[in-house]
């Protein structure tokens, strides 16, 4: 199941009307050290005509890292803002993108790990923010412990090596030195295993998915999708302004219920608006639901 932060509102307005996009042939940084463009490009140059262009030996690194040796000192979304600032600064280009993920519990189902990406779009010639969200079960993002190599037979089909890298660090130390990430051979990874097992005081090794785009085929698949979605809300122009990024903007909950009409919790319209101006337009539910199941209503089932 995928949960996307905007629905597809039909075909795209400027398609529609037989107009240009203002972004046609126009070229927007990507700021990435691991070469998200592959999965971001396809879908900029498919429904925009855009050119992605990625600065050479950015590291993104310096915003932080999955395995915490360099932490995140803000939230996803000050640091998918400072990756795509960082991109503009050093490509000098007006139009920047950059992508963010992070790993938890589920937002409504807190019991399942989900994967949250952010995807940002910002436009300093339109003074505009675009950002979409895609939340992801689809995860493979493992971990254990293990003095040996031998102990992993069970945990290695789980965290499916190795067409999805590993990590390796002694259990209990957080020495740069001491990190091994991209892991994907077995004789390499047993190796590291003896290595950070002897050098950790617990004697075991830790080892964990490799959860950067570039070493993991499934988050790289939600990237993807994210792309697809960010670049479809930007083909759309507000049809107040003609501002791209046409998209939902907010939600109103209060879905009716079936059987006593009192208001629910659910969302009973999406509110579409424009980055630009304040014009905004409510529409129904995208699956159509006119009146929510009664087990959802809390006069009807308290």
């Amino acid at each position: 199941m995928q949960h996307a932060g905007s629905s597809d509102a039909g075909e795209s307005v400027w398609e529609v009307q037989g107009g240009a996009h203002p972004y046609v042939g126009r070229s927007v940084v990507l700021a990435t050290k691991h070469g998200k463009e592959r999965q971001i490009a396809p879908a900029f140059a498919h429904r925009l005509q855009m050119q992605v262009e990625v600065p050479a030996d950015i590291d993104t690194d310096v915003l932080g890292t999955f395995t915490g040796e360099i932490p995140r000192p803000g939230s996803p979304a000050e640091t998918v803002y400072r990756k795509a600032r960082l991109g503009m600064e050093r490509s000098g280009l007006p139009l920047g993108l950059a992508n963010e993920g992070s790993f938890g519990p589920h937002p409504t189902l807190p019991f399942i790990l989900a994967d949250r990406e952010l995807m940002l779009f910002i436009d300093d010639e339109r003074g505009i923010q675009v950002q979409e969200v895609l939340v992801s079960e689809d995860v493979v993002a493992a971990q254990c412990t293990a003095r040996s190599y031998d102990e992993l037979e069970t945990f290695l089909a789980r965290a499916r090596f190795p067409s999805h890298a590993l990590i390796v660090r002694p259990q209990g130390s957080m020495r740069p030195d001491l990190i091994f990430k991209g892991i994907t051979e077995a004789q390499h990874l047993a190796e590291l295993i003896q290595r950070c097992a002897a050098s950790s005081s617990e004697g075991l090794a830790h080892i964990e998915t490799d959860l950067r785009a570039h070493m993991n085929p499934t988050r790289r698949h939600v990237i993807q999708r994210l792309a697809e979605q960010l670049a479809q809300r930007l083909s759309r122009l507000c049809p107040q302004c003609g501002t791209p990024g046409w998209g939902i903007v907010d939600q109103a909950r209060g879905l009716p219920c079936s059987w006593c009409d009192q208001p629910t919790e659910l969302v009973r319209e999406l509110i579409f608006g424009c980055q630009a101006c304040t014009y905004r337009q409510p529409q129904g539910r995208a699956d159509g639901l006119l009146a929510a199941p009664p087990d959802q209503c809390p006069f009807c089932n308290p």
